[in-house]
């Protein structure tokens, strides 16, 4: 540790107002150095231009969210859509609650369904509550 460097402002209102940075010896001398710049060397600090490679990694980040956080959900609340909409008599469902039936009339936002075939129980329910048709959906 041969070399201490003092970081320190000038107090004189004269001196300029800018920090240094100077080694100082073991007496408590401050050495100056001096930097001479040659033209012919390039110069350590370059500027660096506008680059479209910076914002790659923000537009990656960007694209995946929109798959998993948009078009995910939206291409399901279409598929739900188009399967309510082919719903017909007669075809069997259950709904999102667990409740199994027959569909037995289809009236714009509302659906009747047949629960129990014994006691002729009907039930009627908003079309967004059935989960899967069960007629189409052999699976």
């Amino acid at each position: 540790m041969n070399n201490v460097w003092v970081l320190a402002q000038a107090a004189d209102e004269e001196s300029p107002s800018s920090i240094s940075s100077e080694p100082v010896t073991q007496g408590g001398e401050a050495t100056s150095t001096t930097v001479v710049s040659d033209s012919n060397t390039p110069a350590t600090r370059t500027q660096r231009g506008f680059s479209p490679m910076q914002y790659l990694p923000f537009i990656l980040i960007f694209v995946v969210m929109y798959l998993l956080l948009f078009r995910g959900p939206r291409k399901k609340q279409q598929q739900h859509k188009q399967m309510v909409q082919t719903l017909e008599k007669n075809d069997r469902v259950r709904t999102i609650g667990g409740i199994i039936g027959t569909v037995v009339d289809v009236k714009d936002d509302e659906i009747t369904l047949k629960v129990d075939e014994s006691s002729n129980t009907k039930i009627k329910i908003v079309s967004s509550a059935i989960g899967k048709n069960l007629s189409k959906d052999k699976s």
